[in-house]
């Protein structure tokens, strides 16, 4: 195991064979308990898809590491497109942040590189250690995204005995017919379609959106398709749209994990104002998850007039963890554009809009 010594320790661009491999050492002795962290070939194609967004050259990864590569830390920064304002700007979200115990001084270094470098900040993130370093170098609280979960099966929940699973399969299927009862009681309307991709019609929505909300990440066709598309982490999703003729009202992207027993809805945007159309993306999505037999729905959002409202997930069986929930921090070099975002009303944000879903697998 890597322990402090005295060596001279200092924040480097990763930008070499033997510092990646570092990296991927010190995420196994962060996180030893975890699986996935052994896991480097998928990391490896994480990063290998975040170098294809448009603005990939604006991508910077830096470890914390001695003067013989051995490496003690790690930050990236992540660029995406945002309208704030009625502007178009790039905004970094600080990504991967892991340090060893013991160089908590060299943490604040590697935050301090980040915020040198990124002019524009947007994070969501549910780390305290993390959270505080931020805010400590400048980063103010704007929102804190609500967690909302369903449970579909309550015989695979994790303190219920093996021996009692079989038993609780029944009650399962009874909630699942409750589940359908109330939503064409509770979500009457538009039924969804399965769409096969992103069209122009995703554009025109976008853009109705960001025309009303003045603080969103900017989701057009081609930001989708790079997303959600071949060749992303959560490739492949299932995506439901509500259409009034060649109108796209509102769409939902699904993903249920690799085990088959977790489903996130990492998008649901609607044009301003269509609530109906987000009960009915919320009915459906439920009845997909339902038939893909996965015990437990997650949706992280803000509230938004392109959101389902709060109290309508509530009629639907979502409950909502407070204890769980994502903290959405921002700077911003403009004043105007920093005032306009630290306005929770001003935000419309989903999960899979920013970096906190890149790694669900």
């Amino acid at each position: 195991m890597i322990t402090a010594r005295a060596t001279k320790i200092a924040v480097r661009p990763l930008d070499n064979a033997e510092l990646e491999r570092g990296a991927d050492r010190l995420r196994t002795l962060v996180y030893p308990d975890h699986p996935e962290a052994y896991e480097v070939d998928w990391h490896a194609s994480v990063w290998s898809w975040l170098g294809t967004h448009p603005a990939a050259d604006a991508l910077h990864r830096w470890v914390l590491a001695s003067e013989d590569n051995e490496v003690v830390g790690h930050l990236a920064a992540v660029p995406l497109f945002y309208r704030i304002g009625g502007e178009r700007v790039v905004a970094h979200t600080p990504a991967d942040y892991q340090v060893l115990p013991g160089h908590g001084f060299h943490a604040l270094s590697l935050m301090r590189r980040f915020f040198r470098t990124a002019e524009n900040c947007v994070s969501a993130d549910q780390v305290p250690e993390a959270m505080a370093v931020e805010t400590r170098l400048g980063a103010k609280e704007a929102a804190r995204l609500q967690y909302a979960a369903k449970i579909l099966d309550v015989s695979q929940l994790p303190r219920v005995p093996a021996a009692l699973r079989p038993a609780l399969k029944v009650p399962s299927r009874g909630l699942r017919a409750i589940d359908a009862a109330l939503g064409n009681i509770l979500a009457p309307g538009k039924e969804s379609e399965v769409l096969d991709g992103f069209d122009a019609s995703f554009d025109e929505l976008f853009e109705s959106v960001a025309a009303t909300v003045p603080c969103v990440a900017e989701k057009d066709a081609a930001f989708l398709r790079w997303r959600y598309g071949p060749g992303s982490p959560q490739h492949p999703v299932t995506v439901l749209g509500v259409r009034d003729g060649k109108t796209l009202l509102g769409y939902a992207v699904l993903r249920v994990t690799r085990e088959g027993d977790n489903g996130y809805v990492l998008d649901l945007t609607t044009r301003p104002g269509r609530h109906d159309v987000a009960r009915s993306l919320l009915r459906d999505a439920i009845r997909c998850f339902a038939r893909r037999g996965v015990y437990i729905i997650r949706y992280r959002f803000l509230e938004s007039p392109a959101s389902p409202e709060i109290k309508e997930l509530w009629k639907l069986g979502f409950f909502f963890r407070n204890d769980r929930r994502h903290t959405l921090l921002i700077k911003f070099a403009d004043h105007g554009l920093h005032k306009t975002a630290l306005d929770a009303a001003n935000w419309s944000y989903n999960a899979g809009d920013g970096e906190m879903t890149f790694w669900v697998r």
